[in-house]
């Protein structure tokens, strides 16, 4: 199967050195694949690589077959959504922060269209989650790029969000997830395992 994204020979520099050096890996399309390893292995660093929240020093990533720094940064950003670790909510209801079908889309991600007119501020952490992955799915991406998605969550909210994940790559959606926790390779259909540079500080 060819692969969707492709990271060759990248490096990644941090303040005290190298985050990321000599990093390949391919992620197939339609699959989900969990990028494991250890706090300051570089995993964050390699997810926001994917839609250009920041850019390698060395090396390149490919999208589609064409590196990611030939795309409009709009346009990527919009066809590979990344959500961070941490559910960010804008001001106004659950509707207003999803947009288009907002009922359709929560009901989507696990949660009662009647949410549709709460205040986002309003939600518990793991709605606040599933919310932001409803908002990412609004843009109908092509890549679903998830940050630590379970880390502030507990046990019940976990075992939903692990589900609502396997689902979504079931559906035929390219999901990439990083991860510090081994048993998201579980889930996975193709895991990518990294390790801390000697000098990394990666996050």
């Amino acid at each position: 199967m060819p692969a969707l994204i492709e990271y060759l020979d990248v490096r990644v520099d941090g303040d005290d050195g190298p985050i990321v050096a000599g990093f390949s890996a391919a992620i197939p399309p339609g699959l989900l694949t969990v990028i494991v390893g250890p706090s300051g292995a570089g995993k964050t660093t390699l997810l926001r690589l994917l839609n250009r929240l920041d850019d390698p020093d060395g090396g390149a990533v490919y999208f589609a077959g064409q590196d990611v720094r030939s795309y409009d940064v709009l346009d990527l950003r919009r066809r590979i959504q990344v959500v961070g670790q941490v559910p960010v909510t804008f001001p106004g209801t659950v509707a207003d922060n999803i947009g288009a079908d907002a009922e359709g889309l929560l009901e989507r991600v696990g949660l009662p269209p009647a949410l549709a007119g709460r205040e986002a501020d309003r939600l518990s952490v793991g709605e606040a989650q599933r919310m932001c992955l409803a908002r990412s799915l609004a843009l109908e991406p092509e890549v679903l790029a998830l940050d630590e998605p379970t880390s502030a969550l507990d046990t019940a909210s976990k075992a939903g969000i692990e589900a609502l994940i396997a689902g979504l790559a079931e559906s035929g959606l390219t999901v990439v997830m990083v991860t510090h926790d081994p048993r998201h390779t579980e889930l996975a259909d193709h895991v990518v395992a990294v390790e801390p540079l000697p000098r990394g500080d990666g996050r």
